[in-house]
């Protein structure tokens, strides 16, 4: 038996692995072993699971990944995101699907906080959708917005998985977080004017709303409001003017979130010691896919699957490859957490990317744009069972879906347009000093 057909053997039994839900670091990093003893032997195999490991977690871009999760966990446990809502809700009520749109304002800042898409739509499917509920609003627009708008954060910087991303494919994470500032704020554009024009059309999905507060309240609002945008834009300010670099902003993001929930007096030591365990585990969770991964990765290598790949897609176009990569996505992302997805392909297509000349910059957006739709679309969207979880009974999961439905079809359309016009990820990159 050859290389090439041992190492489809292994992707085989890795997908039957984690359609018994196996766990896929777990998955990943025992199919590779096997895989590589049977290829090369037993003393082989085990020096390479020893020193991927020892590399890997050797790594200082990886200390991006705690610290970034650390500044969501405090900013989350210590309030620092509670008047996001209200604030997004009181400045833009007027207009036609104001709670709606208020809804992706905030859930775009907290997502980008927060590193996760899912505990994104945990969050407002408590804060927003209920209170998008009680004034009238649709149930398939309230809960379609919510799932749709938390993918946001993934694009937004600072971003996990643009980190996960740059290590993999060996990109400066500074200049993949500037490509994702325009994606991002032109996907948010896009839910609102969708938001917008649905609700002209069909006034009766959400019912005009006048919000008539006190000057206490709105007092309130403002000193809850502004610690979270005051952060992302410090960390964001730091890495673009060069003050730190990318990896280092993780670090500066925490400490100043812990500083700005401590000057609140936000911070008790049992909120510390939450925000502490979140991270904790957290990382080791990302940490043992990410081995499991590179240990995949060398497996891969060995096998000779990225030469095949490259010699099966030789006569495609740059162009015919990406349609190909945009529908394994979608595929995969409906199914699979987009960290996985990512471990798992981007190892076997980057071959295949530098001999037709893609700029992975650019390849980074549109990977994660299409894993943030997986999120949303059936089976197994994420987004929605999560949000069905927070609402019991008073919305079915049918409902849910065809609410994300409208927001779906509109990131296609955001995706097309960004694989179009690639200057749109790349325009600022050429701006920013770096």
């Amino acid at each position: 038996m050859d290389r090439l057909e041992i190492g489809f053997i292994g992707i085989s039994v890795l997908i039957t692995l984690i359609a018994c839900r196996v766990p896929i670091g777990v998955a990943m990093g025992g199919t590779a072993f096997a895989g590589i003893w049977s290829m090369m032997g037993w003393k082989p195999a085990m020096g390479i699971a020893k020193a991927v490991p020892f590399h890997l977690i050797g790594d200082w871009n990886l200390s991006a990944i705690p610290m970034f999760l650390l500044m969501g966990f405090i900013s989350v446990e210590a309030g620092l995101t509670r008047g996001l809502f209200g604030s997004a809700r009181v400045l833009l009520a007027w207009l036609p699907g104001g709670l709606a749109t208020s809804t992706v304002i905030a859930s775009s800042l907290f997502a980008s906080a927060s590193g996760s898409s899912v505990a994104t739509s945990a969050a407002f499917a408590r804060i927003a959708v209920p209170e998008m509920l009680k004034n009238g609003y649709h149930a398939g627009l309230a809960t379609g917005s919510v799932a749709a708008s938390g993918t946001l954060g993934a694009l937004i910087p600072p971003s996990i998985l643009m980190i996960i991303y740059g290590m993999i494919m060996d990109i400066p994470i500074s200049s993949l977080f500037i490509a994702g500032i325009i994606p991002g704020i032109l996907t948010a554009i896009a839910f609102v004017l969708f938001i917008t024009i649905r609700c002209v059309l069909r006034p009766e999905l959400a019912p005009k709303i006048h919000e008539s507060l006190s000057k206490e309240e709105i007092s309130s609002l403002k000193a809850d409001s502004w610690p979270l945008p005051v952060i992302i834009l410090l960390v964001m300010g730091g890495i673009f003017s060069g003050v730190f670099t990318a990896t280092e902003a993780g670090a500066v993001g925490a400490f100043l979130a812990f500083m700005i929930a401590l000057f609140r007096k936000k911070l008790s030591s049992k909120i510390l010691r939450t925000a502490l365990a979140d991270t904790a585990k957290g990382t080791a969770e990302i940490f043992i896919v990410l081995l499991g991964a590179a240990l995949f990765a060398r497996f891969v290598g060995f096998s000779t699957i990225p030469s095949w790949v490259v010699d099966v897609l030789n006569g495609f176009s740059g162009m015919q490859v990406i349609l190909v990569i945009c529908i394994l996505f979608l595929i995969m992302g409906a199914f699979l957490e987009s960290i996985s997805v990512m471990l798992l392909c981007l190892p076997i297509l980057h071959p295949v990317l530098v001999s037709l000349d893609i700029n992975l910059i650019w390849f980074c957006v549109l990977t994660i744009k299409l894993l943030e739709i997986g999120l949303v679309t059936p089976p197994m969207g994420m987004n929605v069972f999560v949000i069905k979880s927070a609402m019991g009974d008073r919305v079915s999961l049918s409902e849910i879906f065809k609410g994300a439905f409208g927001f779906v079809v509109v990131d296609l359309i955001t995706l097309g347009i960004l694989i179009i016009f690639p200057s749109l990820s790349l325009w600022l990159i050429s701006v920013i000093p770096q």
